[in-house]
């Protein structure tokens, strides 16, 4: 069985994310969307808020998996036996820090590869990061993230009393 990983912190997810998970089913028996316990990031959702959300917004996918994972990704990918990385690129400012991290997982396990995809053109803008910023502000996310993202975004604004 082939098996593949998707790490991220999918803080939140967006169908960008999801747009590149279903192109790696079509490639892998299985696919593990693994999300990052630990990371640099200051998460705007919890780990248990983020897995919902993505548990709902990839449940039409029938290879897919999610899960979360603390530690190296490197590590996981071996205890997981996948033999590849995915990685989505959006344009050319995230090659160089995505070949670095592939260089790194590399030297941490050999028997890895990092596979990337390529978005859509009509996913190319799009991050977690400046969905995040319009959500703030209250401009709309529709059509950019999965329903139960954009509730999630409302409700989480409203806690923190933003508009």
């Amino acid at each position: 069985m082939k098996i593949a990983v998707y790490p991220g912190t999918f803080d939140p997810v967006t169908y960008g994310h999801i747009h590149i998970a279903e192109r790696a089913c079509q490639l892998y028996d299985k696919v593990i969307i693994a999300l990052a316990g630990e990371n640099y990031k200051n998460d705007l959702f919890t780990m248990e808020e983020r897995m919902i959300m993505l548990k709902e917004s990839v449940k039409h996918l029938e290879n897919v998996e999610v899960e979360s994972f603390v530690g190296l990704t490197a590590d996981y990918a071996a205890i997981k036996g996948a033999k590849a990385l995915i990685r989505g690129l959006r344009a050319v400012s995230d090659f160089e820090y995505e070949m670095q991290m592939a260089a790194m997982n590399r030297y941490l396990n050999e028997n890895l590869e990092t596979v990337f995809l390529m978005a859509e053109g009509k996913y190319s803008f799009l991050s977690s990061s400046n969905i995040k910023q319009v959500a703030l502000i209250g401009g709309s996310v529709h059509g950019l993230v999965p329903p139960i993202v954009e509730e999630y975004l409302k409700k989480k604004y409203q806690e923190l009393n933003y508009k």
